[in-house]
């Protein structure tokens, strides 16, 4: 008997030792905690991304030590990191963000962080991070080529535009009807690779975090109005039918009207686009308390298949449905949406169902703040 106990506690030391030895060795930076945020492991990696001694860290309270601060180097709420999540929720959050080191520094990290469930409730938690470093300065290069690039290609585009538009003019004699065509075509496709530019030029401001605002009260409807006169001709040319519903009058809020009507306009055109023939398009504008503006473009077209619509927000993604009926796109426009609502300080998404439409929802504060920010609280009241 004295044999096989020894036997046992010898296999659960080996057991214990292989399970350190794996721990210690994996890659990532990895964390754990207690049910109350007390760290209780750290793993050789997660050290050396944060520049700290073991003894520093442990049985220390995990957000006071490991300091998370976002684009603009401020601390994250405690409220809104992704460990506090995971323990709220008891499921697993996945983010971006930036650790500070122990010598003041900042380093670009992935974070996800899993809650640890005993008897139906959380006992723990355990984060993975990784150093993105590299990844950061890819898309930073990444970024100021298409800026540079977007910016010499205007040139040679602006040439193109001008002399197609006097041909077409007759400044340079009559040209025939089929000539005209063709010179219509050229124009067009100048204009289309206008507007690739402008929304490359557009993304690598919001990358960069160089996207200056300018606010001034704007009046919801009436800029509406503009973009439904604007994207009528397209519309029609679908037999789609387009049209504004108000709920709330003189609906105005203070934000830059420039990027306010951009955003609207790409989920309009978006929805024109990828609505069927003899479809329709409903923008609805409502307020939600004296807080906040909800606007809504709903759409009878394809809808989003529900294994895509965790991708629609992400760059150059479209989904398949779309893809094998409409051929153009870039991927962007909504990318794009996304970035500029949240520089003003708002909350995009949508609702949707294959074949069967979409809606998608634009909160935007009355008042625009330098800092602001939609809670999931907030939003789940303006789904409300």
């Amino acid at each position: 008997m004295k044999a096989k106990a020894a036997l046992v506690r010898a296999t659960g030391s080996e057991e214990r030792a292989e399970a350190e030895a794996l721990f210690n060795s994996i890659g990532d930076g990895v964390i754990t905690t207690d049910e109350f945020g007390k760290i209780t492991r750290i793993n050789p990696a997660a050290l050396k991304i944060l520049g700290y001694k073991e003894s520093e860290i442990l049985n220390r309270w995990f957000p006071q030590k490991i300091i998370a601060v976002d684009d603009n180097d401020q601390p994250i709420n405690l409220i809104d990191r992704p460990i506090t999540k995971a323990f709220l929720s008891g499921e697993s959050v996945y983010e971006k963000m930036y650790y500070r080191k122990k010598n003041g520094g900042k380093v670009p990290v992935t974070v996800t962080v899993s809650p640890i469930i005993l008897e139906n409730r959380p006992v723990g938690a355990v984060e993975v991070f990784r150093d993105i470093t590299i990844e950061y300065e890819i898309d930073r290069m990444k970024s100021e080529f298409i800026s540079l690039a977007s910016h010499q290609l205007r040139t040679p585009l602006s040439a193109i535009k001008t002399y197609a538009h006097m041909l077409i003019d007759g400044y340079m004699g009559d040209i025939s009807p089929p000539q005209r065509k063709s010179l219509q075509t050229v124009v067009g496709a100048a204009n289309r690779m206008n507007e690739l530019i402008s929304t490359l030029l557009n993304i690598t401001r919001i990358e960069s975090g160089n996207i200056t605002i300018t606010p001034k009260l704007v009046n919801l409807q009436k800029i509406t109005e503009e973009i439904i006169k604007e994207l009528d001709h397209s519309a029609n040319a679908k037999g789609v039918k387009l049209q504004l519903k108000v709920s709330t009058k003189q609906l105005s809020i203070k934000t830059d009207s420039l990027i306010i009507k951009e955003v609207i306009s790409n989920l309009v055109s978006n929805a024109i686009k990828y609505t069927p023939d003899q479809g329709s398009v409903t923008i609805r504008l409502s307020s939600r308390g004296q807080q906040h503006a909800l606007i809504c473009v709903e759409d009878t077209g394809f809808g989003i298949p529900k294994q895509a619509q965790e991708q629609i927000f992400t760059k150059f993604f479209r989904a398949q449905n779309v893809v094998r009926r409409e051929t153009s796109g870039t991927g962007l426009g909504l990318y794009l949406v996304r970035g500029l609502t949240e520089q003003l300080g708002g909350k995009v998404w949508f609702e949707s169902e294959e074949d069967k439409g979409s809606r998608f929802y634009l909160a935007l504060p009355r008042q625009f703040s330098s800092q602001p920010k939609l809670t999931k609280h907030l939003q789940t009241k303006l789904n409300s």
